[in-house]
């Protein structure tokens, strides 16, 4: 990935384009960001979507982290730095990030937000 486009898609991220608007800040802003960034980066690279469980400290898992495995095999995950509490993930699978998760309203801001920036 070039640093052009990590920097267009860390800039693209908002409240907006969070799956967590609650939760999304300027000083967390890669909250909420996870499936509208594998998908962006899945159109303009290819390769595959992994999704994994997340696994907090205390053993209850809540959520699901997606991230990018290139077509050369090097995964690329811009958003695990969103969780701060000693969250590990469990197995990855490749599968397609929920659409009423990530929202096409959202994916298209992201989108337009990375096409803007490029």
């Amino acid at each position: 990935m070039s640093p052009e486009l990590e920097l267009a898609l860390r800039a693209a991220w908002s409240r907006e384009t969070s799956e967590d608007p609650d939760e999304w800040s300027p000083a967390n802003p890669s909250r909420g960001q996870c499936a509208v960034t594998a998908l962006v980066v899945r159109e303009l690279l290819g390769g595959e979507i992994l999704i994994a469980t997340v696994l907090p400290r205390d053993g209850v898992p809540r959520e699901r982290h997606a991230w990018n495995r290139l077509p050369s095999g090097e995964e690329v995950d811009l958003t695990f730095d969103q969780f701060r509490g000693g969250e590990t993930l469990g197995p990855a699978e490749v599968r397609e990030p929920d659409p009423r998760i990530y929202g096409s309203e959202r994916l298209e801001r992201m989108r337009r937000a990375v096409r803007e920036r490029l």
